[in-house]
């Protein structure tokens, strides 16, 4: 305890023997402590008399900056104990293959940039199975599409268009954009990513089935798969932002979207560095607009 603390626990018993004994202290150390105040200030804080004591009128306008000190540095060293808590912590997080290798990397090393002790563990999955992995522990929070989360808390952070993936030699390369009934009969690759599909809800709501092929679980794969010809695909935009296939990406009609977010059981029980990490991601998405 400081001893602008010990300072305000005199004013609270009204006597330093009664404050001393609270504490822990001996009279003479507390009477020695805010003596040292006094000192500091060149003026008398505290008179005492057999009635007890009182302050000063100088005591009267100090005594709100004293109190505001000790709030500062009960703050200061609250503060020091969630830092702590950061030191050599571990994030773990579940995430699907577009997330993990667009935009989450360049996140994990800003941040790193202000905590450079944390370690982060990915866990790559899809919607069904980062689900699995929040509800029975193995990561701390996962990015999903909120759509697709039960039971567990969830923060909507962005959205992301999908595009329809053609070879380069497909009828529809030169068309604007195409619709699901241009898409119905072609040979279809699914981005299998659990209970939930953005392009097969679309489908379904026109009341079509795609010629369903195969159902692959990463983005790359897919794109490769395309290329050869092997059919055509619906995937996120930013996900082919980056990549050097040979394809063609031709927006839908009606658009379709799809919701990131991330999900958590209870934020009260998530571990301190994984709260800042959350806290980061929302910031950084409400900057980017």
């Amino acid at each position: 305890m400081n001893r602008y603390e010990i300072f305000l626990k005199v004013l609270e018993k009204g006597s330093f023997s009664k404050a001393a004994h609270e504490l822990d202290y001996t009279q003479s150390a507390v009477s020695q402590m805010i003596h040292s105040i006094e000192e500091e200030l060149s003026t008398t804080l505290i008179f005492r008399s057999r009635k007890g004591i009182s302050l000063t009128p100088d005591g009267e306008q100090f005594l709100p900056y004293i109190r505001n000190v000790c709030y500062a540095h009960r703050e200061l060293v609250e503060k020091s104990k969630e830092m702590r808590g950061l030191e050599n912590s571990s994030i773990r997080i579940g995430t699907f293959s577009s997330v993990s290798s667009n935009w989450l990397p360049i996140f994990l090393k800003d941040f790193k940039k202000i905590y450079s002790s944390v370690h982060f563990h990915l866990q790559q999955g899809e919607y069904k199975s980062i689900v699995q992995y929040i509800k029975e522990g193995s990561v701390d929070f996962g990015f999903v599409n909120p759509d697709a989360v039960t039971d567990l808390e969830t923060i909507p952070l962005t959205t992301d268009e999908m595009l329809a993936v053609l070879p380069l030699n497909h009828p529809l390369k030169d068309r604007e954009s195409v619709s699901v009934f241009d898409l119905v009969n072609e040979p279809f690759i699914l981005l299998d990513e659990g209970d939930l599909s953005e392009p097969l809800e679309i489908f379904k709501q026109k009341g079509l089935s795609p010629n369903l092929q195969y159902r692959v679980h990463d983005d790359y794969t897919i794109m490769s798969m395309v290329e050869n010809g092997l059919g055509i695909s619906i995937l996120p935009e930013f996900v082919l932002n980056k990549v050097n296939y040979q394809l063609v990406a031709k927006r839908i009609e009606p658009s379709i979207r799809r919701t990131i977010g991330i999900a958590f059981k209870n934020r009260k029980t998530l571990p301190i560095s994984s709260r800042y990490f959350i806290d980061f991601l929302v910031k950084r998405f409400q900057e980017q607009g």
